[in-house]
């Protein structure tokens, strides 16, 4: 089904936009903390993924407290979180720079959790993707708003054979969470 995918076990990359963020008066971009909202919609996004039975192995998060945020929030939703690497160069991130994180990922990570920001990410998935499942791809395209999650899977012994067109987007979804 992954027309242009390589040999070796099934990857999957798991993109997560992070949650909707607040605008607080003179705090810089990179401080900027959730909103309300992005915190009702951080664990939708977490329970979403574990119901899906798409749990990663590793995830990779930018260092922007509205993205750590959404990671801490997420991965408590699950028993026991993987490791998780804060990387600053993902903060603000184009699509060579996302790339270049991921190809960094150990050939032992099966499914990597990515957490970051637009449109770098959006660009990343659409990208990547050689085709998708159902309009997945067309969705993306249209809009990838904050809680979205995509997931790209493709086969490669190691993460450095990700490239453009090479991933099936087999799902894309924007779980929130219910207010109170």
């Amino acid at each position: 089904m992954i027309a242009r995918a390589g040999t070796g076990p099934l990857r999957r990359l798991v993109v997560l936009r992070h949650a909707k963020s607040a605008w607080p008066e003179g705090v810089p971009d990179h401080r900027r903390p959730l909103a309300p909202r992005g915190r009702r919609d951080a664990p939708a996004a977490g329970h979403a993924l574990a119901a899906a039975d798409l749990l990663p192995d590793l995830a990779l998060c930018s260092t922007a407290v509205r993205a750590r945020q959404t990671w801490e929030l997420a991965s408590a939703e699950w028993g026991t979180p993987p490791p998780v690497r804060y990387d600053p160069q993902l903060y603000a991130a184009d699509v060579p720079e996302l790339l270049a994180a991921v190809h960094e990922t150990p050939a032992e990570v099966e499914t990597l959790l990515l957490i970051g920001h637009n449109p770098g990410l959006e660009d990343l998935v659409a990208e990547l993707a050689g085709d998708s499942l159902d309009d997945a791809l067309e969705q993306v395209r249209v809009k990838f708003p904050t809680s979205a999650i995509a997931v790209l899977a493709w086969r490669g012994t190691d993460w450095n054979a990700l490239a453009p067109g090479t991933a099936l987007l087999t799902w894309f979804t924007v779980p929130r969470g219910k207010k109170r």
